[in-house]
């Protein structure tokens, strides 16, 4: 890994800044990003204590296709006390999950999940034009990603907030470079709630509340751009390493429990999928130095500048799925799996209680 090239998109895009340059420049995405693959192992230990029988759960896993940042995804378990599991999909969406089920209540209940995988930096070059040669999606895809979910309408007040934002821009680049800045100038990461967040965007706009975390913020920027008629989704997935931007906030390793993240990207004809994440850089804002960094902090810009058209892929991703439907639960979907998920005859489990559902992630790097 040539962490000298990671510094220097960092300072490169606070240079930017220094420069006078107060929106997200097309051409930040010039400044270089290492390439190299590195390979991580991700762990799941669970330990069923809830005392209900018939306990289910489903953890989610790395994506299984390969794309050009993370490949090689495989999955092994060993479960304990008289339960049996396997892979699935969930339908309609390819998000995959270890599926285990117990039959009775009886003790241990216990499985472990290794994911290996590999990841590498994640750079789409937005200060060429668009390219014939661009990666293209087909358009049966591209249709999936601009229908509206349960928390992601695309209509009423999303599709007036999103034509407010979006007028006078005509390329779906422009459209999703003013949504994105908007998303960054009008949110606000708020730390107290829980997990991720929930996406509620109709919600957020309706009651002009748009504090949140990461799969409220960069859900709102998805939402937004589906209802500008641009493809887009999120991305739902864990930090594994620490950054090496030098953000201490954008980064976690060993006991990764707490460090699920979910990232956004749209499509671009003649770009392909472009990644982005508004939510990091109210992240940033938020906790990095002595916290509350003005948007005008070098610190804040570059990554406001880097987050869009790269992703550092010090994170996996799981999966693009909303409203699940887990293969087998007694209790209907769930908005997005992201965390480990379960239930017993006595009720759902609590996915965002580590604790009380007894499960815990580590991820680190392997010398391969």
């Amino acid at each position: 890994m040539d962490r000298r090239n990671f510094l220097r998109l960092s300072s490169a895009a606070g240079a930017l800044y220094a420069s006078g340059i107060a929106s997200l420049p097309a051409r930040a995405a010039s400044v270089p990003v290492a390439s190299d693959w590195r390979t991580f192992e991700l762990t799941t230990e669970i330990n069923i204590q809830d005392p209900g029988a018939h306990a289910r759960i489903w953890v989610p896993v790395p994506y299984a296709r390969n794309t050009s940042y993370q490949r090689a995804a495989q999955t092994t378990w060993r479960i304990e006390g008289g339960g049996s599991a396997r892979l699935m999909l969930a339908p309609g969406y390819d998000v995959q999950m270890l599926a285990a089920q117990w039959p009775d209540s009886q003790s241990p209940r216990k499985i472990k999940v290794v994911s290996t995988f590999q990841t590498r930096n994640r750079r789409v070059d937005l200060t060429q034009p668009p390219s014939a040669d661009a990666p293209a999606e087909s358009r049966e895809v591209l249709r999936h990603y601009l229908q509206p979910t349960a928390l992601l309408p695309t209509d009423g007040i999303v599709k007036q907030t999103a034509d407010r934002i979006t007028r006078g821009h005509r390329s779906d680049l422009d459209k999703a470079r003013a949504i994105c800045t908007w998303v960054v100038l009008n949110t606000c990461r708020k730390a107290s709630t829980p997990g991720c967040g929930t996406g509620d965007v109709r919600y957020m706009l309706i009651a002009n509340d748009l504090n949140g975390k990461c799969a409220d913020i960069n859900s709102l920027f998805v939402a937004l751009a589906r209802a500008s008629g641009i493809p887009a989704r999120d991305a739902y997935g864990i930090r594994v390493a620490a950054s090496q931007l030098g953000y201490q906030s954008l980064g976690a390793s060993g006991d990764v429990t707490g460090a699920q993240h979910c990232r956004a990207e749209f499509y671009a004809s003649g770009y392909g999928w472009v990644p982005v994440d508004p939510a990091d850089v109210r992240k940033v804002m938020l906790q990095e130095g002595q916290g509350d960094l003005p948007l005008s902090d070098p610190k804040v810009h570059a990554a406001q500048v880097m987050l869009f058209g790269s992703w550092e892929m010090n994170w996996v991703a799981y999966n693009h799925g909303h409203d699940v439907a887990l293969p087998g639960a007694q209790h209907g979907s769930v908005p997005f799996l992201m965390y480990p998920n379960g239930e017993t005859s006595d009720g759902r489990l609590d996915s965002l209680d580590a604790k009380t559902f007894s499960y815990r992630l580590t991820a680190r790097q392997l010398a391969i």
